[in-house]
């Protein structure tokens, strides 16, 4: 692969830091036998991985869980602001495969 198509599949990601910083990550990537910018990329990636998993993922006890199926086995009845909701939606429906996008108000 030619050095255009590299620069093109990747981009730049820049920080300034102090320099205790910077010696800490030189360390630490020293010590994990990796150059400070393997280093901190694959830090980076492994914690944003975990905070997506984070925030994407529900993790329930078994009790919290049993709560849960119940209630979506056994729903509360609906109340009226949610009747109403689901009646005018129900009205504006005109078949599932018949949608089309509103117009534009001018």
């Amino acid at each position: 692969m030619t050095a255009a198509a590299l620069s093109t599949n990747r981009v730049r990601i820049t920080a300034r830091v102090p320099p205790a910083v910077q010696q800490k990550l030189k360390q630490a990537a020293s010590l994990t036998g990796t150059t400070l910018n393997q280093f901190v990329i694959q830090t980076a990636l492994r914690e944003a991985e975990r905070v997506i998993v984070e925030e994407n993922v529900i993790r329930l006890s078994g009790r919290g869980m049993a709560t849960f199926l119940s209630a979506l086995d056994h729903p509360p009845p609906l109340n009226a602001e949610l009747q109403a909701a689901l009646q005018d939606h129900t009205a504006r429906q005109t078949g599932t495969l018949d949608w089309a996008p509103r117009p534009k108000q001018v």
